[in-house]
């Protein structure tokens, strides 16, 4: 009886060590994950706040303006004209987004098989793996103004070449259909996704009263997937207010400004310039902005997004 009595104690000891051990490396995981946050993200969002009250040229020790940069900077028609950019490209890519990405989804949730539409998700997605600057460079050649094969092919057809890197509205259209295809693909998951979920009790009652197809898109469908337009209009926006990538290897900002971004003007005050409390002050601006942005967007949501 006694090696028999002690067995259940002993499996309850065992199980304890097991548990705290599990315990252990979850907390473990935990601090990992934290610690890179910590190292990664929070701290250089706190030394950027920092060091945008400060003049920085690396070599001479960090000098404490105070706010001075921040006024230097609403007086700065680079600055200023760099945010207008940067919504005006903002605006147009989310625009776009949303607008193809819906109704390329409707289309396939409607027109296409299902192993099709299994290829077209997978097809559309993948442009997303590839990084911004490779399909870049990509598209600068497609789109060079002498060597592009767009041109190429413009002049087959007989139509007019295009000034797509030289001209300002060549460029920034250029820009605007470069993000608007890698980014495509998420939006156009998202929107699948949305349809596949709909309720089909509400769309066969709407169908036996006789609602058209698009009555139907427009009073039931579209109003039911809100909150999916809503989270690809603030995903969309907070990435496309941040872009880099396309402007700086297709047009290096050009000609002359007119594709100069927010991000690209940091950058280039900041390791360029050697600038980097200026810099920093220029980011502050461009994440407050982007957090009243945000929160606009949230209050607006309140009047049309429905959440069943």
């Amino acid at each position: 009886m006694g090696p028999r009595g002690s067995g259940a104690p002993t499996r309850r000891r065992n199980a304890h060590r097991a548990h705290r051990r599990e315990a252990a490396f979850g907390w473990l995981m935990i601090a990992l994950s934290a610690l890179t946050i910590l190292v990664f993200t929070a701290a250089p969002i706190v030394f950027t706040f920092v060091l945008s009250f400060f003049s920085w040229d690396i070599i001479s020790p960090p000098e404490f303006v105070g706010l001075q940069n921040f006024a230097h900077l609403t007086s700065d028609t680079a600055v200023i004209h760099s945010f207008g950019v940067t919504a005006l490209l903002a605006v147009l890519i989310v625009v776009l987004q949303i607008v193809i990405g819906l109704a390329m989804a409707i289309l396939v949730q409607q027109r296409v098989s299902t192993w099709a539409r299994s290829i077209f998700r997978t097809a559309f997605f993948l442009p997303l793996l590839v990084s911004a600057a490779s399909i870049s460079i990509v598209f600068s050649y497609l789109f060079d103004d002498h060597f592009g094969v767009i041109n190429y092919y413009l002049q087959l057809l007989g139509l007019p070449q295009m000034q797509w890197l030289s001209s300002q509205g060549g460029a920034t259209a250029t820009i605007v259909i470069v993000a608007v295809w890698q980014q495509l693909g998420f939006v156009f998951i998202l929107f699948v996704a949305a349809l596949g979920s709909l309720p089909k009790d509400v769309l066969e009652a709407v169908s036996i009263d006789g609602s058209g197809p698009i009555r139907t898109f427009f009073s039931i469908k579209l109003p039911l997937i809100s909150p999916t337009i809503f989270f690809a209009s603030v995903i969309g926006l907070i990435n496309a207010m941040q872009i880099f990538d396309q402007p700086y290897v297709m047009t290096k900002g050009g000609p002359g400004d007119a594709t100069t971004t927010t991000v690209m003007l940091i950058y280039r005050t900041a390791f360029q310039n050697i600038q980097f409390g200026y810099g920093s002050a220029i980011s502050v601006v461009l994440f407050v902005l982007l957090l009243a942005i945000t929160g606009l967007q949230f209050y607006i949501s309140r009047k049309w997004v429905f959440y069943s």
